[in-house]
Protein backbone atom coordinates (compact mmCIF):
# COMPACT_ATOMS: atom_id res chain seq x y z
CA UNK A 1 0.00 0.00 0.00
CA UNK A 2 1.46 3.16 -0.79
CA UNK A 3 1.38 6.06 1.42
CA UNK A 4 -0.60 9.44 1.16
CA UNK A 5 2.09 12.30 -0.36
CA UNK A 6 2.98 14.80 2.25
CA UNK A 7 1.43 18.22 1.33
CA UNK A 8 4.00 20.61 1.80
CA UNK A 9 3.13 23.93 3.56
CA UNK A 10 5.18 27.66 3.01
CA UNK A 11 6.87 27.01 5.96
CA UNK A 12 8.08 23.38 4.45
CA UNK A 13 8.91 24.92 1.23
CA UNK A 14 11.17 28.13 2.87
CA UNK A 15 14.05 25.79 4.23
CA UNK A 16 13.30 23.44 0.72
CA UNK A 17 14.10 26.38 -1.46
CA UNK A 18 17.41 27.29 0.89
CA UNK A 19 18.49 23.70 0.41
CA UNK A 20 17.75 23.72 -3.55
CA UNK A 21 19.64 27.13 -4.04
CA UNK A 22 22.51 26.15 -1.62
CA UNK A 23 23.33 23.19 -2.99
CA UNK A 24 22.47 23.22 -6.63
CA UNK A 25 22.47 19.36 -7.93
CA UNK A 26 19.66 17.27 -10.19
CA UNK A 27 20.05 15.40 -6.55
CA UNK A 28 19.24 18.54 -4.30
CA UNK A 29 15.70 18.78 -6.78
CA UNK A 30 15.13 14.66 -6.65
CA UNK A 31 15.14 15.07 -2.74
CA UNK A 32 11.94 17.21 -2.77
CA UNK A 33 10.29 17.00 -6.05
CA UNK A 34 7.47 14.30 -4.49
CA UNK A 35 7.03 16.04 -0.95
CA UNK A 36 4.47 18.90 -2.65
CA UNK A 37 2.39 19.18 -6.07
CA UNK A 38 0.68 21.74 -8.10
CA UNK A 39 -1.83 23.33 -5.09
CA UNK A 40 1.68 23.60 -3.19
CA UNK A 41 3.54 24.93 -5.75
CA UNK A 42 0.59 27.42 -6.77
CA UNK A 43 0.33 28.84 -3.40
CA UNK A 44 3.83 29.34 -3.20
CA UNK A 45 4.29 31.17 -6.28
CA UNK A 46 0.99 33.36 -6.00
CA UNK A 47 3.13 34.69 -2.53
CA UNK A 48 5.74 35.26 -4.68
CA UNK A 49 3.36 36.93 -7.17
CA UNK A 50 1.96 39.40 -4.52
CA UNK A 51 4.88 39.91 -3.17
CA UNK A 52 7.01 41.28 -6.56
CA UNK A 53 3.47 43.43 -7.23
CA UNK A 54 3.14 44.99 -3.53
CA UNK A 55 6.83 46.18 -4.01
CA UNK A 56 6.64 47.08 -7.70
CA UNK A 57 3.28 48.51 -7.39
CA UNK A 58 4.50 50.71 -4.23
CA UNK A 59 7.70 51.83 -5.73
CA UNK A 60 5.24 52.60 -8.86
CA UNK A 61 4.26 55.54 -6.39
CA UNK A 62 7.21 57.25 -6.79
CA UNK A 63 8.21 57.38 -10.18
CA UNK A 64 5.99 59.75 -12.26
CA UNK A 65 5.49 57.80 -15.43
CA UNK A 66 4.55 54.46 -14.03
CA UNK A 67 0.92 53.55 -13.46
CA UNK A 68 1.20 51.85 -9.71
CA UNK A 69 -2.18 50.26 -9.96
CA UNK A 70 -0.84 48.89 -13.44
CA UNK A 71 2.35 47.88 -12.13
CA UNK A 72 0.24 46.11 -9.03
CA UNK A 73 -2.04 43.72 -11.23
CA UNK A 74 0.13 43.12 -14.05
CA UNK A 75 2.67 42.04 -11.57
CA UNK A 76 0.06 39.90 -9.90
CA UNK A 77 -1.29 38.33 -12.82
CA UNK A 78 1.69 37.96 -15.07
CA UNK A 79 4.13 36.18 -12.22
CA UNK A 80 1.46 33.67 -11.60
CA UNK A 81 0.35 33.05 -15.19
CA UNK A 82 3.54 33.12 -16.73
CA UNK A 83 4.88 30.44 -14.01
CA UNK A 84 1.88 27.98 -14.87
CA UNK A 85 2.45 28.61 -18.70
CA UNK A 86 6.19 28.04 -18.58
CA UNK A 87 6.08 25.02 -16.08
CA UNK A 88 3.17 23.20 -18.46
CA UNK A 89 5.31 24.20 -21.42
CA UNK A 90 8.13 21.90 -19.55
CA UNK A 91 6.03 18.94 -18.59
CA UNK A 92 4.32 18.90 -22.25
CA UNK A 93 7.80 19.34 -24.38
CA UNK A 94 9.60 17.24 -21.65
CA UNK A 95 7.30 14.09 -22.19
CA UNK A 96 6.25 14.74 -26.20
CA UNK A 97 10.04 15.55 -27.23
CA UNK A 98 12.50 13.85 -24.86
CA UNK A 99 10.07 10.82 -23.61
CA UNK A 100 10.62 12.35 -19.46
CA UNK A 101 8.33 10.29 -16.98
CA UNK A 102 7.87 12.65 -14.58
CA UNK A 103 4.29 14.41 -13.56
CA UNK A 104 3.06 18.09 -13.92
CA UNK A 105 3.06 18.33 -10.47
CA UNK A 106 6.53 17.24 -9.73
CA UNK A 107 7.33 20.10 -12.28
CA UNK A 108 5.41 22.70 -10.82
CA UNK A 109 6.73 22.23 -7.47
CA UNK A 110 10.13 21.73 -8.23
CA UNK A 111 10.54 25.00 -9.99
CA UNK A 112 8.67 26.49 -7.58
CA UNK A 113 11.16 26.30 -4.85
CA UNK A 114 14.00 27.84 -6.86
CA UNK A 115 11.27 30.05 -9.05
CA UNK A 116 9.91 32.27 -5.46
CA UNK A 117 12.92 33.40 -3.98
CA UNK A 118 14.71 34.19 -7.16
CA UNK A 119 11.29 36.57 -8.64
CA UNK A 120 11.23 37.84 -5.03
CA UNK A 121 15.01 39.08 -5.09
CA UNK A 122 14.61 40.04 -8.37
CA UNK A 123 11.70 42.42 -7.71
CA UNK A 124 13.64 43.80 -4.32
CA UNK A 125 17.19 44.26 -6.12
CA UNK A 126 15.19 45.59 -9.33
CA UNK A 127 14.16 48.85 -8.07
CA UNK A 128 17.65 49.82 -7.70
CA UNK A 129 18.34 51.77 -11.37
CA UNK A 130 21.02 50.67 -13.01
CA UNK A 131 22.87 48.33 -10.37
CA UNK A 132 19.07 46.63 -10.03
CA UNK A 133 18.77 45.64 -13.94
CA UNK A 134 22.15 44.62 -14.01
CA UNK A 135 21.83 42.27 -10.95
CA UNK A 136 18.16 41.03 -12.16
CA UNK A 137 19.68 40.23 -15.42
CA UNK A 138 21.89 38.05 -13.60
CA UNK A 139 19.71 36.39 -11.54
CA UNK A 140 17.79 35.41 -14.85
CA UNK A 141 21.23 33.74 -15.63
CA UNK A 142 20.83 31.65 -12.67
CA UNK A 143 17.71 31.37 -12.96
CA UNK A 144 18.10 29.32 -16.18
CA UNK A 145 20.72 27.43 -14.55
CA UNK A 146 18.55 26.00 -12.22
CA UNK A 147 15.59 25.33 -14.69
CA UNK A 148 18.54 23.24 -16.04
CA UNK A 149 18.69 21.36 -13.07
CA UNK A 150 15.00 21.12 -12.20
CA UNK A 151 14.09 19.79 -15.82
CA UNK A 152 16.19 17.08 -15.28
CA UNK A 153 15.17 15.76 -12.04
CA UNK A 154 11.76 16.72 -12.20
CA UNK A 155 11.09 15.56 -15.87
CA UNK A 156 13.87 13.05 -15.48
CA UNK A 157 15.72 13.78 -19.02
CA UNK A 158 19.39 13.60 -17.68
CA UNK A 159 20.15 13.96 -21.31
CA UNK A 160 21.48 17.67 -21.25
CA UNK A 161 20.76 18.27 -24.85
CA UNK A 162 17.38 17.37 -24.20
CA UNK A 163 17.21 19.63 -20.90
CA UNK A 164 18.20 22.51 -22.56
CA UNK A 165 16.15 22.14 -25.76
CA UNK A 166 13.10 21.55 -23.36
CA UNK A 167 14.00 24.90 -21.46
CA UNK A 168 14.23 26.90 -24.92
CA UNK A 169 11.89 26.09 -26.45
CA UNK A 170 9.45 26.30 -23.26
CA UNK A 171 10.94 29.91 -23.01
CA UNK A 172 9.56 30.79 -27.04
CA UNK A 173 6.42 29.30 -26.21
CA UNK A 174 6.20 31.51 -23.01
CA UNK A 175 7.36 34.84 -24.79
CA UNK A 176 5.23 34.10 -27.20
CA UNK A 177 1.84 33.91 -24.72
CA UNK A 178 3.23 36.79 -22.28
CA UNK A 179 2.82 38.70 -26.09
CA UNK A 180 -0.48 37.57 -26.38
CA UNK A 181 -1.73 38.07 -23.45
CA UNK A 182 -0.13 41.20 -22.40
CA UNK A 183 -1.54 42.80 -25.66
CA UNK A 184 -4.90 41.64 -23.77
CA UNK A 185 -4.66 43.27 -20.82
Amino acid sequence: MTQPKAQATITDMFPQSVAVLSKPSVASFEQFERRGGTTEAYIYVALAALISAVISGFFGIFHPNVNALAQFFSRLILTFAGFAVFTGLVYLIGKNLFRGTGTYPEVAYTFALFFVPITIVSTVIGIVPILGWFISWVLSLVTVYFGFLAVQSSMNVRDQTGAIVTLLLSGVGYFIVLGIFSRLF
